[in-house]
């Protein structure tokens, strides 16, 4: 997988609104939030300028779907393993639009635009809230593309409106956080192609080491006590379970706490990665501005 580089089509910091352009100062938590939605709306001007940084959050989850749901998919149960996949596709790719907070955040820092952002009146938060809510954004819109596409291949939603809404957003809750975790491989990472693969060099065993595609229970022993456990597994059962998407009848149905409660687990994962995430973040970014 390859996360494009943002270019020089940034916008300029100079012409950003700050504290002083809008009305007075409220509260820091007001700053925060107004703050943090300068930052995101920066971010997302910058994809707009740069079209082609939405290819991998929209072209390459279409591939896996295709991929999976017609080359193995045949093998696998046919139009049952197609509703059985898409939970696992949603969750795959927020997970991996973690690397464009990891490449955006590296990117900032090479080209000092952290820098400027340091000199101005601006929370520290606001800059790690503003790029991982943006990044959210783009999640949001690969979820549409995906759920545009599932529907072309035969996957439907069985279960009611608000179910559906409560599957989605424990989705969305988990590209948060993952989204953070990708913010603080981004202050740690050299440079901007370091950025690019140091997400990926765990991303790809703990999607793949989880019942995003296949049952957790047909892998070997030790792994399938990672599987079982691995927040993955967990939102993905969510989906499959509030959607009411059933596994082929060739799979074998996962047993255990996790299995059986994976709405609360996915939940209790995506704000167990928060609490601890979010204060090493920020405890980074203050060492990386201050330089």
């Amino acid at each position: 997988m390859s996360t494009a580089v943002v270019g020089d089509d940034s916008p300029k910091l100079d012409t950003w609104p700050t504290s002083h352009s809008v009305e007075p100062d409220r509260g820091p938590r007001l700053r925060v939030f107004r703050d943090s939605a300068i930052v995101a709306y920066r971010n997302l001007l910058t994809i707009l300028r740069v079209p082609t940084l939405l290819v991998t959050a929209t072209v390459q989850p279409l591939m896996f779907v295709f991929l999976f749901a017609y080359v193995f998919g045949a093998s696998l149960g046919g139009g049952q393993y197609r509703e059985f996949l898409l939970a696992g596709i949603f969750t795959q790719t927020v997970a991996f639009n973690a690397a464009f907070t990891t490449v955006g955040l590296a990117n900032d820092l090479q080209k000092g635009i952290i820098d400027r952002m340091r000199t101005l009146p601006m929370s520290r938060l606001a800059v790690l809230m503003g790029r991982t809510l943006s990044d959210l954004v783009v999640s949001i819109l690969s979820l549409a593309v995906m759920v545009a596409c599932g529907y072309l291949v035969g996957w439907r939603i069985h279960g009611g409106v608000w179910d559906a809404v409560l599957a989605f957003a424990v989705i969305l809750l988990f590209a948060f956080a993952m989204s953070w975790i990708g913010a603080l491989t981004g202050l740690y990472a050299p440079t901007v192609e370091v950025a690019q693969s140091a997400g990926l060099i765990w991303m790809f065993p703990l999607t793949f080491i989880s019942s995003a595609f296949i049952s957790a229970e047909t892998l070997p022993g030790p792994l399938r006590v990672i599987a079982e456990w691995n927040p993955i597994t967990a939102v993905a059962g969510a989906g499959r379970k509030l959607f009411e998407n059933d596994s082929p009848p060739s799979f074998v149905p996962s047993t255990g706490w996790p299995a059986e409660h994976c709405v609360e687990y996915a939940v209790i994962c995506s704000v167990v990665i928060l609490v601890v995430v979010v204060p090493l973040a920020l405890m980074r970014y203050r060492k990386v501005a201050s330089h």
